[in-house]
């Protein structure tokens, strides 16, 4: 994350003043939002499984949990504002996050993404039309509708990145 925002913010030896948006906290832990507060930078973290954000919170990983997007953005701006190293976890899906900034004029300074894209029909990434709950019972009861809907939010969360980059952003 560091090197990240050398090459691609302006940063020296600190994140201070760079905000940074990903997603999931599954697998991989809290490692990035973790690592974001160690360099000083304003981080906003998606999850949609409400447990697992609980549970990084409850762990240390992230600073302080948001179930709304918009309290997301503004907890990221404002700790950027003051300089203060942050992790947020914000309870949902990232298109909606990301769709949201787009909306809104927010260009965070990095961006990358955790979510299990290596598994995407198994609840490596859900459906930014349902709830963690609603994806769940489709993947099991309709499948195919399943993978129709990740279909359509993988294109809805590269369009929303697409801009992002375009307006400055820096992804990987």
């Amino acid at each position: 994350i560091l090197n990240a925002a050398r090459r691609h913010a302006g940063a020296s030896d600190s994140l201070t003043g760079i905000t940074f948006v990903t997603s999931g906290l599954g697998g991989m832990s809290g490692a990035q939002a973790k690592a974001a507060v160690i360099a000083g930078a304003a981080c906003s973290v998606s999850e949609i499984n409400p447990h697992a954000a609980h549970k990084r919170h409850n762990q240390g990983w992230l600073s302080t949990t948001a179930k709304d997007v918009d309290d997301a953005i503004d907890q990221m701006l404002n700790s950027k504002k003051l300089g203060k190293a942050i992790s947020i976890g914000h309870i949902g899906n990232v298109v909606d996050l990301l769709e949201r900034m787009v909306e809104r004029k927010v260009v965070p300074d990095l961006l990358s993404d955790q979510t299990s894209l290596h598994n995407p029909w198994q609840g490596g990434y859900y459906p930014v039309t349902l709830t963690f709950e609603e994806g769940k019972e489709m993947m099991t009861s309709n499948p195919q509708s399943f993978k129709s809907e990740v279909q359509e939010s993988l294109r809805r969360h590269a369009s929303a990145v697409n801009a992002l980059t375009a307006s400055g952003t820096y992804f990987w």
